[in-house]
């Protein structure tokens, strides 16, 4: 099924306890500290606060499912955006490579487009306090 929402974003989050869930916003902004989720499947449901602080960070995607056959690539080989390179390593080990227009240490978090052109993430919403390492990446980028 096609991410859509009543005018909201569709995003999935993940929090670094592990949960993850699945929804819209109307309301997320990389300089609050919470926001609303509508939940997917029953967008008339209550709005859940969201606290930015206990997530690892907020998925803007292109549809819930994704495609469990992709496999992400994190290389910058066939990459094309604008805005600084880099390899976002978790805490929990994931990698997520891409370009940012903003990355710094000392803000919340930060938006990266992935260099992965296939993923299904359209932009992640990285937060600081889930990264176990950000490091500029080489390669061209065309």
């Amino acid at each position: 099924m096609t991410a859509t929402g009543s005018g909201g974003q569709a995003i999935v989050v993940r929090f670094m306890d592990g949960r993850v869930l699945k929804g819209t916003t109307r309301d997320f902004a990389p300089n609050k500290s919470q926001f609303h989720l509508f939940p997917w499947g029953d967008e008339n449901d209550k709005a859940l606060n969201i606290p930015v602080g206990a997530l690892k960070a907020v998925f803007f995607v292109k549809n819930y499912e994704g495609s469990k056959a992709h496999v992400t690539d994190n290389s910058f080989a066939n990459a094309t955006g604008q805005g600084r390179k880099l390899i976002v390593t978790f805490k929990d080990g994931e990698t997520l490579a891409g370009f940012t227009m903003g990355y710094n240490p000392k803000n919340q978090g930060c938006f990266v487009i992935p260099a992965d052109e296939k993923s299904n993430n359209a932009r992640v919403y990285v937060v600081n306090g889930s990264v176990k390492k950000v490091e500029p990446a080489t390669g061209q980028a065309r």
